[in-house]
């Protein structure tokens, strides 16, 4: 214990408290022994369990066991029940018989609520993920919050529920809806279970409204222990043909979203459900140890956990942003062009800035399809019960549209979303700067032109900065904000301020060519296109990258970022950074031909190849095996990568590392792009060094 104790010096104690509740007024005898979990910190830091937290708990359960309380309840502070684990801890453990104490800890106190001769119940008043879900798994009866998310998040982070939950949940909901909460949930990016899924799921016994939820759920207890409410539980241990048919699905799942690679912690945690059928709860709990340990010693935890630790920071702090009091205050808001990224934006805008929203096109009729988008979109919203009627009438009311640019006089904030054709944003630029007031913002949303060109000629250059979303907006989670020689720190900082109102995640770069991700990405897909054209089979070179797990192939990402834009980004950076970016025949075939996509989806939903993509591929004679594609692709970003940071263009690797897991879906597995490069000893091969100290995202 004072091993496992020592491993996190830093850990914030979540402190368990005491205190006795009478029951006689609920139409019960006796008291109800209430713990509540409190760190102490301000109600943004949630609940964790480090040991010392974990000893804390185990304490008061003993203090509970040992009162006249005729049953035990466990709740959180205000609003939070518990977050789990403390994640800040796994760095330190530095030996495998740690990971084994840490886990065995877990189960003995939790425990204590499970094998109780006591009634146990917890009542999950707010946040209640991983290890804070498997406290309340662990107790006989559970109610929650209706403002309450739930949720088993480690197969997103690399582990298993480890705790309790891979062994407890199969008994309790059954084997289908446990695969549902512990693998498809955590896999689609960490989708957490509202107060009514956990209830249908049969997760919670009981759902209350955050205002009286104590006082609901000692009533809740009350009726329990009186016999006035009975809690019917299913017996799925005989349900063979249900655990088959879990297992396949989260197989299934698994293999689709890691495109076949054998990802740990996932099908460790299929084991685990599987088990659970004939496995006693000890035998679960003792497997769940083996399992977690054997995980938190791999370089696979590791760099889940950088990748996870790195989204965290980054959301929070910008690097190199200015003070935020020069951000100027954004009361209108203008949109050029009404496509459908241009509309995407302005929906963005709408939403989140609260302020009006002007969008304008060349024609009217371009104008009114992407007012109609909008409109629609916001009515979807409504239908889904994600935005009351009220709400979006009073969104309805700050969007309009207009052919004349002259619209824009009052505006704070003016972003283009046109063509990508540098003569077209100049011209663009120097007529709204004869529209605008001299301290409105033009931003830009180009993927790989130079912001700086866009603003030569204009008087007032230092107000222009790049503004690069990805496309679906609404859900990429990056925003390269780029900043030329000239643009200003009040502009900067302004940006800065958007993209926080916009719930984005951002980095400021360098305005070199193509920024940060499109410059990696065309990089990369160009290596294997190119070995496509010199003679490789396609569903050779399409494959190579396999086996890192990304949650789509070359071939696939090509027909979502589209040949055309492929091509002109190539194009771009051929022209800029040099021969080493080549243009292919084939996406030139392709563009020219108005071929989109390399697959078509069959009648079934399975990708088929599109036989015109077909028919347009350059024919070489000098083939490469998957082997060789996925090595020069590698080798070619990591060379790429040292030039980046060379030029200036961020100014840390972590900056690269955060661009592509958020804005090219890097897989969280492998932890950053740089450090994988550093793990597979590609960066001092390529360059010479490693981008990152050993030890980062990777064990020491």
């Amino acid at each position: 214990m004072s091993d496992v104790l020592a491993a996190a010096p830093d850990e914030v104690v979540t402190n368990a408290i005491v205190q006795m509740v009478s029951l006689s007024a609920f139409g019960a005898t006796g008291n109800l022994a209430l713990i509540t979990l409190d760190n102490g910190a301000d109600h943004n830091r949630p609940n964790t369990f480090g040991p010392a937290s974990l000893a804390a708990l185990s304490a008061a359960i003993d203090e509970a066991q040992k009162s006249d309380a005729v049953a035990i309840a466990v709740t959180g502070k205000p609003f939070i029940f518990a977050a789990g684990a403390d994640l800040s801890a796994m760095s330190f453990l530095k030996d495998k018989s740690q990971a084994v104490a840490i886990g065995d800890l877990g189960h003995e106190v939790f425990l204590k609520l499970h094998e109780s001769k006591k009634p146990t119940f917890a009542f999950i008043n707010g946040l209640a993920l991983g290890g804070g879900l498997e406290v309340g798994l662990n107790c006989h009866y559970r109610t929650l919050a209706t403002t309450a998310f739930t949720g088993l998040p480690e197969c997103f982070l690399g582990l298993v529920p480890g705790w309790g939950g891979a062994t407890l949940l199969p008994k309790l909901i059954g084997p289908e809806n446990a695969v549902q909460v512990i693998i498809l949930n955590a896999l689609n990016n960490n989708t957490m279970m509202k107060a009514k899924d956990a209830l249908s799921l049969g997760v919670v016994d009981a759902v209350y409204e955050p205002s009286d939820f104590i006082e609901h759920s000692v009533k809740f207890a009350a009726d329990v222990l009186s016999a006035k409410k009975k809690i019917e539980r299913k017996d799925f241990s005989k349900d063979s043909a249900g655990f088959e048919k879990a297992i396949a699905t989260g197989k299934a799942a698994i293999a689709k979203k890691y495109s076949g690679a054998q990802i740990p912690s996932p099908l460790a945690a299929l084991d685990l459900i599987k088990a659970a059928q004939s496995n006693s709860v000890r035998d679960g709990f003792a497997a769940e140890t083996k399992v977690l340990a054997d995980l938190v010693m791999s370089d696979s935890l590791r760099a889940s956990l950088y990748s996870f630790n790195l989204i965290q920071k980054k959301r929070k702090k910008v690097e190199g942003a200015p003070k935020p009091a020069l951000a100027r205050k954004i009361t209108r808001v203008g949109v050029v062009g009404a496509g459908l990224m241009a509309s995407q934006l302005a929906l963005l805008m709408l939403r989140n800035l609260k302020v009006p929203v002007v969008i304008t096109d060349l024609d009217q009729e371009r104008v009114d399809k992407g007012l109609a988008w909008i409109k629609n979109e916001i009515q979807k919203l409504v239908d889904k019960k994600r935005l009351s009627p009220e709400s979006a009438a009073r969104l309805l009311t700050n969007i309009s549209g207009s052919v004349d640019k002259k619209i824009f006089a009052n505006a704070d904030f003016v972003i283009e979303a046109i063509f990508e054709e540098l003569s077209l944003k100049q011209k663009l630029f120097k007529e709204l700067e004869a529209i605008v007031t001299p301290e409105c913002i033009l931003a830009t949303n180009t993927s790989s032109l130079s912001v700086e060109a866009m603003s030569e000629g204009l008087k007032n250059p230092e107000r222009v900065v790049g503004f690069h979303f990805f496309n679906p907006v609404a859900i990429m989670p990056l925003l390269e904000v780029a900043r030329t020689t000239k643009t200003d720190d009040a502009t900067t900082a302004t940006a800065i301020n958007i993209g926080k109102d916009l719930k984005k995640t951002m980095v400021i770069v360098k305005d070199a060519p193509a920024f940060v991700v499109n410059r990696l990405l065309t990089r990369f897909m160009g290596e294997v296109t190119d070995a496509m054209d010199e003679g490789t089979p396609y569903e050779v070179a399409d494959a190579a990258m396999a086996p890192l797990g990304f949650p789509m192939s070359s071939l696939e990402l090509l027909g979502l970022v589209g040949p055309g834009v492929a091509l002109h980004v190539a194009e771009t950076l051929n022209k800029n950074l040099g021969p080493r970016y080549k243009i292919s025949p084939t996406m030139q075939r392709f563009v020219k031909d108005g071929v989109k996509t390399f697959y078509v989806k069959d009648s079934n939903g399975v990708n088929t190849v599109n036989p015109a993509a077909l028919a347009l591929l350059e024919k070489g004679s000098t083939p490469s095996t998957a082997e060789q594609v996925r090595k020069r692709a590698l080798e070619a970003l990591a060379t790429e990568a040292k030039m980046m940071l060379d030029e200036g263009v961020v100014s840390t690797p972590q900056e690269i590392d955060i661009c592509m897991l958020l804005g090219s879906g890097w897989p969280m597995h492998l932890g950053g792009i740089l450090p994988y490069l550093d793990r597979e000893g590609i960066s001092e091969a390529v360059c010479g060094a490693r981008f990152h100290p050993k030890g980062v995202a990777s064990l020491p």
